[in-house]
């Protein structure tokens, strides 16, 4: 079984997206990997990475993307790193299978 990008939790999932700001669109571009064997979502967001503009838009998507409040979501790691640990709050069993379904949707668009 491959890696997954995603830790489950006692209430929720922590995903690991690689996330690139400044993009043309807003977008969940799939599953990618790091040097170290590493496994993450590959994200990217319009918004520039200053005062924490990039976090919000990505918390946004990630929101949308899982059909979350956007306050269930929120970046726990890596709030000035492109490689950022963002905290799913909910079911754990219900986001686990939502997030492998976003990776594999996402990975067919590739």
């Amino acid at each position: 079984m491959a890696p997954a990008c995603y830790r489950v939790q006692q209430n929720g999932v922590d995903l690991f997206v690689w996330l690139t700001p400044k993009s043309s669109s807003d977008a969940i571009d799939g599953p990618g990997a790091q040097a170290d064997g590493s496994v993450h979502l590959a994200a990217r967001v319009r918004a520039v990475p200053e005062k924490g503009a990039a976090n919000s838009a990505l918390e946004r998507l990630l929101a949308g993307a899982f059909g979350l409040p956007r306050s269930c979501v929120s970046v726990v790691g890596g709030s000035t790193s492109r490689l950022k640990t963002v905290r799913l709050l909910g079911d754990p069993a219900d986001l686990a299978k939502a997030v492998e379904e976003v990776v594999v949707l996402a990975g067919r668009d590739r």
